[in-house]
């Protein structure tokens, strides 16, 4: 009995056994065809109607996006998603403009006119009636003409300039007006500050350039003033002629010494011809002169009698050269032209013969000026003058209403509203290509 009882038990733990196993299957397969459910109902008879965005909440669109489209089963977004969106997608376009310009099309360069135009300055210098340079003319002063039109300031300083100087040095004056040009030459290096640049020409049959630009407190110049000083020329006297075979009398030798085959002497003076290429040097100088940037004042600085002849260019090519390049000539005046009254002979100028004083035309047509000296302190003296008189100098800019693709020579005119003094400026200039929407520095007065 006892033995019965243990397999009844035994028995009935089997089969309960299988009950918990049959029991946990079907658990787990229920579980499963609950998973599976929403799988079979995820595909819709038809599409679901989509909600319209908040028109408040539309922001500009930036550059396209990488990320691929939702799908069409994500549900319409809430206004509080939208919004989110919207907010991300502004902040593309403050990328896109931190990495560079916007482009040309932008409504800012729709509404803007590109004009042609040109810029012009003009340096002018003031002096009273005994000749003192005058100091603290304003803007409201000037009355600025060209061509009769008057022209609203846009440009209007004081401030020195730095000076860019090409100096020309006359080495075919006569040897004691050399020595007199050598012996100052020494002291000519301190009429400059150490902002400016000179270069070095000489002349006499021919354009020699000592050096290009170089600064003008450098031992370089120095060295080069030293080898820049000439010897200069004797003056020449007639080859024949009643001198040439001693004392004469009616055309026939009086010293008692026969004379085999000597004819009879007309008393003909001829003087070899000299050559002075003053305008070839001033033209080879403004070419150096004109490299120069433009915020430097431009200048050629002539040591010189002023004597002109056998120069391949003309005066007038040259002057036109210098308006063009807006550069100014400025000269000491040395030799006999520097005398009182000499510069008389060359308004009597005859025809094929030497110029004997050119220098006063290329100051006046240019805005600068020259000083006579024939001594050598003075001429010390007037390097200093006028290399104070080029910083002294005021300077004007405008924008031209004349037609920027007209060459033709425009004349200019500057008047000071006081009284009793006199402007020293030049008369007018060519238009050159350096001009054109040329970029204004500051010190702009307010609009007249």
């Amino acid at each position: 009995m006892t033995l019965g009882k243990r397999t009844i038990r035994v028995a009935a733990g089997v089969g309960g056994l299988a009950l918990l196993l049959a029991a946990a299957t079907g658990l787990a397969w229920a579980q499963s065809a609950q998973q599976a459910t929403p799988t079979q109902q995820s595909v819709p008879n038809a599409p679901e109607p989509q909600a319209l965005p908040q028109l408040n909440t539309i922001t500009p669109v930036g550059a396209a996006s990488a990320s691929p489209a939702p799908a069409a089963s994500t549900p319409a977004a809430t206004p509080t998603t939208a919004h989110t969106a919207a907010a991300a997608e502004a902040t593309e376009p403050e990328d896109d403009e931190q990495q560079g310009p916007p482009p040309a099309t932008t409504q800012s360069a729709l509404n803007t006119l590109s004009v042609n135009v040109q810029f012009h300055e003009i340096p002018f210098l003031v002096k009273d009636s005994k000749g003192r340079l005058v100091y603290g003319i304003t803007w409201r002063d000037v009355r600025v003409y060209e061509n009769g039109v008057r022209q609203q300031i846009r440009v209007f300083t004081s401030d020195p300039a730095p000076l860019a100087v090409a100096l020309v040095i006359d080495q075919g004056v006569t040897h004691d007006t050399m020595e007199k040009i050598n012996d100052s030459l020494g002291s000519l290096q301190g009429a400059f500050s150490p902002y400016d640049e000179v270069a070095v020409y000489t002349y006499n049959n021919g354009v020699t350039q000592q050096t290009e630009f170089t600064a003008a407190q450098s031992p370089r110049l120095a060295a080069v003033l030293e080898q820049s000083k000439g010897v200069g020329r004797d003056p020449l006297m007639g080859l024949t002629g009643p001198l040439s075979h001693g004392a004469v009398i009616n055309n026939m030798p009086i010293d008692g010494v026969n004379d085999f085959g000597h004819q009879p002497d007309t008393l003909a003076f001829t003087v070899p011809r000299e050559y002075h290429t003053l305008n070839d040097a001033i033209l080879e100088a403004a070419k150096e002169v004109s490299t120069a940037p433009s915020n430097r004042r431009r200048v050629v600085y002539v040591i010189s009698d002023g004597k002109e002849y056998g120069s391949q260019a003309t005066e007038k090519q040259v002057i036109k050269y210098l308006l063009t390049n807006n550069i100014s000539v400025w000269a000491t005046q040395v030799g006999d032209s520097a005398i009182m009254g000499m510069g008389f002979l060359d308004s009597l100028h005859i025809p094929l013969t030497m110029r004997d004083d050119v220098l006063p035309r290329y100051t006046s047509e240019t805005g600068g000026e020259f000083d006579s000296e024939f001594r050598p302190k003075g001429i010390e003296q007037a390097f200093v003058q006028i290399t104070n008189q080029i910083r002294a100098q005021y300077t004007v800019g405008y924008y031209t209403h004349a037609n920027p693709y007209d060459e033709s020579y425009r004349r200019t005119e500057i008047r000071i509203m006081r009284p009793g003094l006199t402007i020293i400026c030049k008369d007018g200039y060519y238009p050159s290509a350096a001009d054109n929407a040329r970029a204004t520095p500051g010190h702009q007065p307010s609009p007249q």
